[in-house]
C-alpha cells in the first residue's frame, strides 16, 4: 500500500464539519448561513468557526446584505475551494482504489 495519498489528504476540509459544508456548497451555486446551518444540525458558532476556516483558506466566499429588511449572510465555494474540492474527492478515489480488494 502507497501511504503517499493519505498524507496528500487537505486537512481544512477532511474534518467532519467543513466536509460537510463544501459538499454541500459543492451542489449549489450558493447558500444562506441558514440553510447550512438547519441542514447540518449545526450551532450558529459551529457553522460559523467552520466558515471562518474555509474562507480564510480561500475555499469559501461570504457575502452579506439584506434580504425583507433582516441580515442575510450566504456562502458560495471560490474557484479555489472548488478546485481544492475536486482534488480532495479524486484523491479519496485514489485511495479507495488502492484498497479495494482484488
Amino acid at each position: 500500500m502507497n501511504p503517499e495519498p493519505f498524507l496528500q489528504i487537505d486537512r481544512i476540509i477532511h474534518e467532519k464539519g467543513r466536509l460537510a459544508i463544501m459538499s454541500m456548497l459543492a451542489a449549489s451555486p450558493e447558500l444562506s448561513f441558514t440553510e447550512l446551518r438547519d441542514t447540518l444540525g449545526m450551532t450558529d458558532g459551529n457553522v460559523t468557526t467552520h466558515i471562518r476556516t474555509l474562507q480564510e483558506a480561500g475555499y469559501l466566499s461570504v457575502t452579506k446584505s439584506f434580504q425583507n429588511n433582516r441580515p442575510l449572510t450566504t456562502c458560495a465555494l471560490t474557484p479555489a475551494g472548488k478546485r481544492a474540492f475536486t482534488h480532495y474527492i479524486n484523491l479519496l478515489e485514489r485511495i479507495i482504489q488502492q484498497n479495494k480488494p482484488k
